[in-house]
């Protein structure tokens, strides 16, 4: 084979000496200012100008060049997902899925293959806030020895639409309404409901963006799914059909609606910090990779079609095998040259990996390059050192915009003789891609499959898989959204869109919006566009297959560890220092963060006259961004606290939402000072303390073990209705 065409590193220098002064300077041994070409600056404070009050000069280079860059920073943003974090760290399979797939990065148990992961909300723009009612990007880039693949998903494991071909109307109703931009990164307002209560085809996925799924209590409780099916083809060209998931091992948690709306206030950038914090400290988030693998036999099987991106194929029928785990354990460098320019593709695959027919599939694989070509300066876009492969490229594509590769030779086409015929194609079993072959015959045709006419039973699943407070959050949001919607006919449609999922969700929204419960005969007429195909929009009810689905609610969710969750602590001077010294390093010990929050910065005083610092006060920090409250004894502290407006109202308002708030038996004043009180038992017993999340104890070790037993647990959502108190 002739000498590869291509130099180790992208546009290297050849020489050694020019190698070693570039490696100097970037190792920080000659960190002078210079311009972009190296030259040694002198002075950065003045531009060169005619005299010290005389105009500047054009011939001043350096300040041109550094304006010049200025204002060409910045690149256009995502038209949806524009607003993201993300973060380095390593895949490794549990053992080989060799029986499945040949993909390399699934073989070996003791390799870690690289990956850069990225999250993100999809309707709002860069600025917008982390905690908007949306779907989570969830895309991960495994950087393989057989090239990239880019698993690109969400934390929902259907869509909203079944063909690709309308997914710029999704996204033009979505986002804010054209004449005015508004409203920011919400879908509560008339254009985007308009487009869904005439496609039924989204019922199911209303349902999960109406749900606790779509305002996540941090990114690493979150799950992630590939969405679409894929195929997994083996070393003996033996494919089947596989869902791709993740699973959180930290559980999968939410935020109250309410607390959503204050923490975007007070911190719109509270999944960004959190996850950046999370890794900074060394707790390290950690998913499970799950496949659900489907015999190519048994691909019409179940009552749904396993190539309608609308549906999900419940566990109980096709069981998650969990063969490998994600870590993330190394924040980016800069947020723009690798958040910001990484670029995900649906077809970035490897030997192992095919696709589908999914039509919403087939469209991204068009759409995907399509933006980073414009996004990313174009064609070369592969380059960016983010996006740059692990396994070596060899190919005739050169030149072109921004273009960092020196290819050398004089060929730069194939078949060719000049160049020894480098690079040859490579064979299937020298590791060269070959897509699955599958037998079509079928007409050209612009229709869908009968078989993905079903839009409702899947919803119905969902809403019944739901537990009580999952379901009282449905009928809010729904009504909250609606609630929005200024024109009438539109809730009516949407109203009958319900009807179809559940006839007392459908009653309950109502009553909020003050309409009628649809009737049935009239569903079909409000659910039909003008110029609509009927028979797209037909209701098929399939007969139920399963009543319920346990993985579908976040109550059946693992409530067995505190790691990384945030205890505030209310303190002020005079505290007992060893009650808070125990409860604190129990805390620790079981992962979690707790933190002193006192009236003042600086440090407070103890009882014993230890000083303790102080890193968070009330005047900038709010309950909502804490996941559990305490408050130590000590006379002073205690009538401090007691007395102290805001940290009362902090405690009110972490009760509303429903998080386990501990008091020593010292701190009574404390808690009957709140509005909560009255609404608990004066002396409740443990039993009593655990049910309600609401633990009061003189020993600080017992309140220390059930305190630790209640965060577990989340949430204590059976308080929020009845037990609503004023914050």
């Amino acid at each position: 084979m002739a000498k590869s065409t291509k130099k180790a590193g992208a546009g290297a220098p050849a020489d050694p000496k020019l190698q070693d002064l570039q490696a100097n300077t970037e190792s920080g041994q000659d960190q002078f200012l210079t311009t972009n070409h190296g030259l040694k600056i002198n002075d950065d404070q003045n531009s060169l100008k005619a005299g010290d009050r005389g105009p500047s000069l054009l011939e001043d280079f350096i300040l041109r060049e550094k304006i010049t860059h200025f204002d060409h920073e910045r690149i256009p943003e995502r038209i949806v997902h524009a607003r993201g974090s993300a973060a380095h760290g390593f895949f490794q399979v549990y053992e080989s899925m060799a029986s499945y797939t040949k993909a390399g990065f699934l073989q070996d148990p003791s390799v870690k293959t690289p990956v850069f992961v990225r999250f993100s909300t999809v309707a709002g723009s860069r600025g917008s806030t982390d905690l908007a009612r949306d779907v989570r990007g969830f895309a991960v880039k495994f950087y393989t020895e057989e090239g990239n693949f880019d698993l690109v998903g969400n934390n929902m494991p259907v869509f909203f639409i079944q063909d690709a071909v309308k997914f710029p109307d999704l996204i033009h109703a979505v986002k804010p309404e054209p004449d005015n931009e508004i409203p920011q990164a919400a879908s509560a307002h008339d254009t985007f409901w308009d487009f869904i209560s005439l496609m039924p085809e989204s019922a199911h996925m209303i349902m999960w963006v109406m749900s606790d799924r779509a305002i996540p209590r941090s990114l690493r409780m979150m799950e992630g799914f590939g969405v679409h099916t894929f195929r997994l083809v083996n070393a003996q060209n033996e494919a089947c059909f596989v869902k791709f998931h993740w699973k959180p091992l930290l559980g999968v948690h939410s935020v109250a609606w309410d607390e959503a709306q204050k923490i975007s206030g007070k911190d719109p950038d509270f999944h960004r910090r959190d996850l950046w914090e999370a890794i900074a400290n060394g707790d390290f988030p950690e998913w499970e990779l799950g496949v659900q693998i489907i015999p190519e036999q048994d691909e019409h099987k179940y009552p749904f079609d396993l190539l309608d991106p609308t549906k999900l194929i419940p566990e109980e029928l096709v069981p998650v095998q969990r063969v490998g785990k994600l870590t993330l354990n190394r924040n980016p460098d800069n947020f723009f040259a690798e958040t910001e320019q990484v670029a995900f593709h649906v077809g970035n695959i490897v030997p192992g990996i095919d696709f589908t027919n999914d039509p919403l599939m087939q469209g991204r694989l068009f759409s995907y390059t399509d933006t980073q070509l414009i996004r990313l300066g174009g064609p070369n876009f592969h380059e960016i050192p983010i996006n740059r492969p692990v396994a070596p490229v060899h190919n005739n594509q050169r030149d072109g915009h921004m273009r960092q590769t020196i290819n050398t030779g004089r060929t730069s086409y194939h078949p060719n003789s000049l160049g020894g015929g480098c690079p040859f194609q490579a064979k299937m079993a020298e590791g060269g891609f070959t897509s699955y072959t599958e037998r079509i015959d079928a007409h050209k045709v612009r229709q869908r499959s009968k078989s993905f006419f079903d839009h409702f039973s899947q919803a119905t699943l969902f809403y019944n898989s739901q537990s009580d407070a999952e379901k009282n959050h449905l009928t809010d949001a729904l009504s909250f959204e609606l609630g929005k919607v200024e024109t009438v006919a539109i809730r009516e449609r949407m109203l009958g869109i319900l009807f179809h999922i559940d006839k007392g969700l459908a009653s309950a929204v109502a009553y909020n919006l003050g309409l009628p419960v649809p009737k049935h005969e009239t569903i079909l007429n409000h659910s039909i566009p003008a110029d609509g195909d009927p028979q797209a929009f037909q209701p098929v009810h399939v007969k139920p297959y399963l009543d319920k689905s346990a993985p579908l609610s976040m109550a059946n969710t693992s409530k067995d560890s505190i790691k990384t969750r945030k205890v505030a602590i209310l303190a002020a001077d005079g505290v007992d220092a060893a009650a808070l010294t125990t409860v604190v390093n129990a805390l620790t010990a079981q992962g979690a963060v707790p933190e002193i929050i006192a009236p003042r910065l600086g440090s407070i005083t103890a009882e014993n006259k230890e000083e303790i610092p102080v890193r968070r006060s009330l005047l900038t920090v709010a309950s909502v961004l804490y996941d559990a409250v305490y408050v130590p004894g000590g006379t002073n502290s205690v009538a401090s606290i007691a007395a102290d407006p805001d940290a009362i109202h902090f405690l009110n308002e972490a009760w509303r939402h429903c998080k386990a708030i501990a008091f020593d038996e010292a701190a009574r004043q404390v808690l009957e000072a709140t509005y909560f009180a009255r609404k608990v038992p004066a002396n409740p017993d443990a039993a009593t303390q655990l049910e309600t999340g609401l633990i009061l104890s003189a020993n600080a070790d017992e309140l220390a073990k059930t305190f630790i037993a209640a965060i577990a647990m989340h949430r204590f959502w059976e308080r929020e209705k009845p037990q609503k108190v004023p914050a």
